[in-house]
């Protein structure tokens, strides 16, 4: 059995200005903050001799390669991404950063949902947003009030009528 695993599909490099503040802020703070303090806990600890035994040695070197993996990543992800802070020409169509009502036509009793279309980095589904590669998020890009939309989805196709959409 090897470990090659294939590629993962690249995600579209779309980001709201919200978003790539977050990125942002988050690299400030593990490269200005924690990284120099998990520096001076490994350092400390290498002059404590036996590094083999070394608690704070050991899990301060793991935390710092978890560190720079992440810093090495939000700066690549950062210098590639596409910026999207202004709406659309069209607003009355489904773009990137849209909020984007939709209803259930297989369930009417259900409620409406409210769906943000952000980029891969900023999932949540806490408060609806779902990324821009997402079926149900292609299949809504480029349509208006009233159209209908089927989207595949592990429980099977399902057709959703989009009621609103907002930037």
């Amino acid at each position: 059995m090897s470990r090659y695993r294939p590629p993962s599909p690249k995600s579209s490099p779309y980001i709201t200005g919200d978003g790539a503040i977050k990125l942002r802020a988050e690299l400030r703070q593990l490269w200005k903050m924690e990284r120099p303090q998990v520096t001076q806990i490994v350092h400390e600890a290498a002059k404590n001799g036996d590094r083999s035994e070394n608690g704070d040695y050991i899990y301060g070197k793991r935390r710092l390669r978890e560190i720079d993996s992440r810093v090495r990543y939000l700066t690549k992800r950062l210098e590639n991404a596409n910026i999207v802070e202004d709406k659309p020409r069209d607003p009355s169509k489904v773009f990137f950063a849209a909020w984007v009502t939709v209803q259930d036509q297989g369930n009417l009793d259900a409620q409406p949902q409210r769906l943000r279309l952000v980029g891969a980095d900023e999932i949540d589904a806490a408060q609806n947003w779902i990324s821009i590669d997402s079926p149900m998020a292609r299949a809504l890009i480029g349509k208006s009030v009233d159209d209908e939309v089927q989207v595949k989805t592990p429980s099977g196709e399902r057709c959703f009528v989009i009621t609103g959409i907002d930037y």
